[in-house]
């Protein structure tokens, strides 16, 4: 291999991955810089203050998984095993929040869209039935207001457990193996870490489904401009979640030259739609 002579385990593989992978990261800054600077610093909007704060930390997520995975392992042999997993357990922990942190504006970009600001009063309904009822209750501002602080605040517990919580829940258990072999106890569910099954398999289906659904249903609901915006932003999202879960099954089921171009290549593509989607936006 061409880096045979350099690295123990980064092959041209690992090189056309990481590559792409820089690329994204790339894109990420561009669309944060195009987000905040344009968006949000003209018209003041929330929206895209969370819209633009979800790419930046998707970037800074994404530059630790990157040296998780392609770099770190490279030290092995010049450090003490254990010290050598304490780190990468470490950049799997600033990675892991990371993401939560961006999850945290997409349930802040969740917020603003199901509990926008109102303007025109209700009138009363001769008759005030339960949903009657409801619907005021939610249209108060106070209540809004305390519902997108609850959206926001819950990922960022989940992504401070994640940071805090014992290694035995989140460290991967192919440390406990050669050449790491570092012999810590995991609790496991499954045979899967049990800190990351419930963030991978519980938490994070549940949180980031609901974005594309809304977006489909916002698309459902309206015409012309912002119908096609709404519609591209479910597309790209929904691309977005298919190339993080197509990097996961990829990687377990071992195949390793599709992983490397495959879930990289659709993430680009879901960023490129979404990036395209909020240009129709625009000309509302």
């Amino acid at each position: 291999m061409i880096f045979q002579g350099n690295f123990q385990y980064f092959d041209i593989w690992d090189a056309v991955e990481s590559g792409l992978y820089y690329a994204i990261v790339g894109f990420y800054f561009l669309i944060f810089a195009y987000f905040f600077l344009m968006r949000f610093r003209t018209s003041k909007k929330f929206y895209w203050l969370y819209f633009s704060l979800l790419f930046l930390f998707l970037a800074a997520g994404r530059v630790f998984f990157i040296t998780y995975y392609f770099y770190i392992p490279e030290l092995l042999g010049t450090m003490p095993n254990l010290e050598l997993v304490g780190l990468l357990n470490i950049l799997y922990r600033l990675a892991t929040f990371s993401t939560w942190l961006g999850i945290a504006c997409l349930m802040g970009v969740f917020g603003t869209l199901i509990f926008p600001s109102f303007t025109e009063e209700i009138k009363p309904s001769e008759k005030e039935d339960l949903k009657f009822k409801v619907k005021m209750f939610l249209r108060k501002n106070q209540v809004r207001i305390t519902f997108k602080i609850l959206l926001i605040l819950f990922p960022i517990v989940i992504g401070i457990l994640a940071l805090t919580l014992p290694d035995s829940l989140f460290m991967d258990p192919d440390f406990n193996k050669a050449p790491y072999n570092v012999g810590i106890e995991l609790i496991t569910i499954l045979g899967y870490p049990a800190g990351r099954f419930v963030l991978n398999f519980i938490f994070l289906p549940l949180m980031v489904i609901v974005i594309p659904i809304l977006f489909v249903y916002l698309a459902l609901k309206t015409f012309g401009v912002l119908r096609r915006s709404y519609a591209l932003n479910a597309i790209g999202f929904f691309i977005y979640f298919i190339g993080r879960i197509a990097q996961g099954l990829l990687d377990t089921v071992g195949f390793y030259h599709v992983r490397a171009l495959l879930p990289p290549l659709l993430i680009l593509l879901s960023l490129l739609i979404i990036v395209i989607g909020n240009h129709y936006e625009q000309l509302k």
